[in-house]
């Protein structure tokens, strides 16, 4: 598919100029390109899974000659993802602009932090799955996931950070384990920070006692030693962190998913959706995006427009049962 589309795409702009001469138009083969840069929004600051996606994104896509124009890195922080998704609500039908989604694009209005859910945009494409890990401290005094936990419960001032809002992705993660592990996940004192490089900056200077975040975000820290992770949210160990254990394999019946995708404006036109979406999934293909997701410890998942939409409107049934669960919502 992405390929004849690339001959589609190829064969108009070759039939074009014979089209003037004779004074007619291929309206079948026209096919819709951006005319002019992409804002491509991480809607947190840099450093943390959203930022992360959008960067490797739009390097692998200059790189690989997919894109006609640039692509944009531009972070917009601010109540885990709800000052960008204001802006871009208000954006209507935009075709230039994009954006990286993960759990929050639910789990935050879920928990009432959000006015715009996932429904007010115009789902382009799921593209990766990547995992919780709880990580600490190099030096930290908790060895296991075990140790933290009856820590936590013992001393529920102490603080876990994470890089999304209440009731948000690392929130989720986080509570989710602690009430898997026995403890009332509500004694969780989670402290949000705007992205994953920030809670991590936390952790480093001691304001927290540990951090719930994505494993493709901690990847530098881990393997330069600035940290260890305790526990990782997959059903079997991954590639990356071959040795972290899972919570299953450490007594705590969790595992969570933690996808990643693209998603535009309200009322993006269609063939913009269908550009967009389509090049995507040649990127995934590419050289490029296999070394990048390697390293980084993604799974490819990807999804057209159709079924990413589908697949939210699932999650947010899922989701909003577990935040009922854990308690954040009645």
């Amino acid at each position: 598919m992405p390929i004849f589309s690339t001959l589609r795409r190829r064969t108009a702009l070759l039939l074009a100029p014979a089209a003037l001469l004779l004074g007619t138009s291929l309206p079948a083969l026209a096919e819709w390109q951006p005319s002019q840069p992409v804002e491509y929004i991480a809607p947190a600051n840099p450093g943390g899974g959203w930022d992360t996606l959008v960067r490797t994104t739009a390097r692998v896509l200059q790189e690989e000659g997919l894109a006609e124009v640039n692509f944009a890195p531009i972070n917009i922080p601010g109540g885990g993802g709800s000052v960008a998704w204001a802006q871009i609500a208000a954006d209507a039908g935009n075709p230039h602009k994009l954006f990286a989604v993960s759990p929050p694009i639910i789990l935050v209005p879920l928990a009432g932090q959000s006015a715009y859910d996932h429904t007010a945009f115009t789902p382009v494409a799921r593209l990766i799955t990547d995992y919780a890990v709880i990580v600490v401290q190099a030096d930290s005094p908790h060895q296991t996931i075990g140790e933290l936990m009856a820590a936590i419960e013992a001393d529920p001032s102490l603080a876990v950070g994470g890089g999304s809002a209440p009731g948000s992705m690392d929130h989720i993660a986080g509570a989710g384990a602690a009430s898997a592990a026995g403890l009332d996940a509500r004694i969780v004192n989670y402290i949000p920070f705007s992205g994953g490089g920030e809670a991590l900056v936390a952790l480093m200077g001691g304001h927290v006692a540990a951090v719930s975040t994505g494993a493709g975000e901690v990847q530098a820290q881990l393997a330069s030693g600035d940290v260890r992770a305790l526990a990782v949210s997959s059903a079997e160990r991954i590639d990356t962190l071959p040795d972290v254990p899972t919570f299953v394999e450490s007594g705590i019946d969790f595992t969570f998913d933690v996808w990643r995708g693209v998603m535009g404006p309200p009322d993006m036109p269609a063939e913009a959706v269908a550009y967009y979406a389509d090049m995507f999934e040649q990127m995934m293909a590419t050289d490029g995006w296999k070394d990048a997701a390697t390293q980084l410890g993604w799974i490819n998942a990807y999804q057209g427009p159709d079924a990413f939409g589908a697949f939210l409107d699932a999650q947010k049934e899922q989701f909003s049962t577990i935040l009922g669960d854990i308690g954040l919502i009645q």
